[in-house]
C-alpha cells in the first residue's frame, strides 16, 4: 500500500481527512485486501459489469415505451426476448470465462510498466482528461484498421461473423463477439493505456477506469439502435454514434470506426452510408411537406 502521507510543494502534509469520498473509498478498498492483484482484479471486473449492464438498461427499458420508438433506427426490426436472452448468455459466458482471466493478468503487466494502482490522491482532472482523449484517438485508429481486417474473407467468416448476427443491434450486442475478436479489438481499448504508461511512466488506474467506463458508454450507445435528439453526434459532428454504426450492422459494409467519423471519411469507407443518409433525409423532408400540405388542406 502506497498511502502513508503526501507532501505538497509548500511542504504541507496531506492526511486521510484531506481526501475526497472516492479517494477514501479507494484507499479503504485496497487496505481491506492482503493481495493487491486480487483487489485490482475484483474492482476492475465489478466496474466493468456494473457499467456495462447499467448502461444497457435504459435502452432496454426504452424498447417498452412507445414514445421512444420514433427514435429507433430500424423500427421494423424486432429483437425478440429469445434473441436478447441468447446474447445475454453469450456475453456473460465471455465475461467470466474470457475477460475475467484477462483482467487478472492486467495487474502484473500494469505494475511492470509503472502504473499507479493504490496511490491517493488521484491525478488532477486536467491530466485525466487529456490522457483519456489520447486513448480515444488511439482506440479509434486501432479499431478502424483491425475492424476492416476482420471484414476480409476468412477473418469475417470464422471470427467477425458472430458479431454481425444481429443486423439491428441493441445495447447488449456491443460485446457479443468471437473470443479472438475480443482479444484483437480489446487490444485497442487496453493497449492505449499500457503503451502510454510504458512510454511516460505516468498513469493512474483511476484514469484507466474512467477511460474504460466512457468506452463502454460509447460502444453500447453505438449498438443501442437509437438516435435521440440529445445523442452526442448532434453536438459533435465528428462523433460516430449509433446512427453511424447501425448502418454498418444493417449493410455489413462501411462505417468501420468506433468513436469518430474521420477515418471513414478520409479512407472513403462511408460513401454508401452517405448516399443512404441522403436518401433517408430527402424522404423525411418529403414526408414532412406532405403532412404540412394535408394540415393546410384540412384548415381550409
Amino acid at each position: 500500500m502506497k498511502f502513508v502521507s503526501f507532501t505538497f510543494n509548500n511542504n504541507n502534509t496531506l492526511s486521510i481527512n484531506d481526501l475526497n469520498f472516492v479517494e477514501r473509498a479507494w484507499d479503504e478498498w485496497f487496505k481491506s485486501f492482503n493481495n493487491e492483484l486480487i483487489a485490482t482484479a475484483l474492482i476492475s471486473f465489478l466496474m466493468h459489469e456494473i457499467v456495462y449492464f447499467g448502461r444497457c438498461l435504459p435502452f432496454w427499458i426504452a424498447d417498452f415505451i412507445p414514445y421512444f420508438q420514433k427514435y429507433k433506427l430500424q423500427p421494423k426490426e424486432v429483437n425478440t426476448v429469445q434473441k436478447q436472452w441468447k446474447c445475454m448468455k453469450s456475453v456473460l459466458l465471455a465475461h467470466f470465462l474470457m475477460e475475467l482471466p484477462l483482467i487478472f493478468s492486467f495487474h502484473p503487466v500494469a505494475t511492470l510498466f509503472g502504473m499507479e494502482i493504490t496511490t491517493v490522491p488521484f491525478p488532477h482532472w486536467h491530466k485525466i482528461a487529456y490522457q483519456v482523449a489520447v486513448f480515444f484517438v488511439f482506440e479509434d485508429t486501432f479499431h478502424y484498421w483491425f475492424h476492416r481486417l476482420l471484414h476480409y474473407g476468412p477473418f469475417y467468416k470464422y471470427i467477425h461473423k458472430q458479431h454481425h448476427e444481429y443486423s439491428a443491434p441493441f445495447g447488449l450486442t456491443a460485446e457479443y463477439a468471437h473470443p479472438i475478436e475480443v482479444l484483437i479489438l480489446g487490444t485497442g481499448t487496453i493497449g492505449g493505456p499500457l503503451l502510454w504508461v510504458a512510454l511516460t511512466n505516468d498513469l493512474h488506474l483511476i484514469t484507466v477506469f474512467i477511460w474504460i467506463s466512457l468506452r463502454l458508454f460509447q460502444t453500447i450507445d453505438a449498438h443501442s439502435g437509437y438516435d435521440f435528439p440529445w445523442s452526442l453526434r448532434h453536438l459533435l459532428p465528428f462523433w460516430a454514434g449509433a446512427e453511424h454504426h447501425d448502418y454498418h450492422h444493417m449493410a455489413f459494409v462501411n462505417c468501420f470506426s468506433t468513436s469518430f467519423r474521420w477515418w471513414d471519411h478520409i479512407m472513403g469507407t462511408d460513401l454508401m452510408y452517405k448516399t443512404y443518409r441522403k436518401k433517408k433525409d430527402e424522404a423525411a423532408k418529403n414526408l414532412k411537406r406532405i403532412n404540412e400540405k394535408e394540415k393546410k388542406a384540412k384548415v381550409n
